[in-house]
């Protein structure tokens, strides 16, 4: 069986990390690698440090508005698929890549796969909204990470082909753990912070870095605090703060995008994590760090519906209040699968 594998964005290296592993000791598969994230320091360097094939197609399609981007990603794969004639085409997530992805893929008549199917913010406004519902109706394996994420596909009609899976990110974090404890924390170490003692910020989502507005409330909910912040700053977070006279004070380290287990080793030693991530807010989940989550709905429900992440927005007072306040359940009940979800999905494939 051949399957050719879209890529393109941070989080989905991280998943593809461990699906292409266990995928290539049974099937061919043909990695594709759109350059959305295109530089190395969102792309490269997770190439180098999760144990991922080198992509097989690089089409460096890099930054644009929605539509360019996506229309050049859209002819690029499709490229692909008629020289590869593939089995299957497997997108991931939320991203421009997995929605030119599905819709080159259906339009040629090619069955697609989509891992982590079924996510809904029930925002509208956010274009990771549009990508997910897109891809899920085109679709012909939905492979979910939760009972949530079943239901909801449910609610749209989808019913056939639809597993709750588990997330493959747990496979990956869970193969971080393992391997952390065979380096030291860097990054930390270099900011001279120690465990538990500081917190790791995020922010990297278009409504709060676009918007100065929201962004000057985030900013100043950082400076306000008193506690040392690790701010891995995202390109489009950069660009913004380059762009606007906006600024931090000493206590908030401002980072390059760090490789993912450097990222884990940041994370697991915080005291909290302040994010508009999605990924980040499971895997603060999973390494039992108490996540502060600046928007207004998540994806990922359950980490707030068992207490360990709190939804706050971008009111600088919200923000602060939260940090200085939240302390997490002391349950913590096992989401998102055990960490075997990567082997499940290649099982499903026919």
């Amino acid at each position: 069986m051949k399957v050719v594998s879209i890529v393109g964005a941070r989080p989905q290296f991280i998943k593809a990390a461990a699906i292409s592993k266990t995928l290539r000791q049974l099937h061919s598969e043909v990695l594709v690698h759109t350059g959305q994230h295109y530089d190395y320091q969102m792309s490269g360097i997770f190439f180098d440090g999760l144990d991922l094939p080198q992509p097989d197609v690089y089409l460096g399609v890099g930054s644009d508005s929605h539509g360019k981007q996506t229309a050049a990603m859209l002819r690029g794969i499709e490229d692909v698929l008629v020289t590869e004639h593939p089995d299957w085409v497997l997108v991931y997530g939320d991203t421009n890549s997995t929605l030119a992805g599905a819709l080159a893929a259906s339009k040629l008549s090619i069955s697609v796969v989509h891992v982590e199917a079924g996510l809904r913010s029930f925002n509208r406004c956010m274009a990771e909204e549009i990508n997910r519902v897109v891809a899920d109706h085109l679709s012909n394996l939905l492979l979910c990470p939760s009972q949530t994420a079943v239901r909801h596909l449910a609610n749209e009609g989808i019913t056939q082909n639809v597993y709750d899976v588990g997330d493959v990110m747990l496979d990956v974090l869970n193969w971080a753990r393992y391997k952390r404890q065979m380096r030291p924390p860097l990054v930390a170490t270099r900011l001279g912070l120690s465990r538990k003692r500081y917190l790791v910020a995020t922010v990297h989502r278009s409504e709060n870095t676009d918007d100065v507005a929201r962004l000057a409330q985030i900013l100043n909910a950082f400076n306000s605090l008193s506690e040392p912040i690790v701010f891995a700053l995202h390109p489009r977070t950069r660009k913004a703060l380059c762009q606007t006279q906006l600024k931090v004070k000493n206590h908030v380290h401002l980072v390059d995008p760090v490789g993912y287990l450097d990222m884990v080793s940041l994370v697991q030693d915080a005291r909290l994590v302040l994010t508009d991530s999605g990924g980040l807010q499971k895997e603060a989940y999973w390494l039992k760090v108490p996540c502060i989550t600046m928007r207004a709905q998540t994806e990922w429900v359950e980490t707030v519906q068992v207490g360990w992440n709190r939804l706050v927005g971008t009111e600088w007072k919200d923000i602060v209040e939260a940090v200085e306040s939240f302390v997490p359940n002391e349950d913590h009940p096992e989401l998102y699968g055990s960490g075997n979800t990567a082997g499940r999905c290649i099982e499903l494939l026919y």
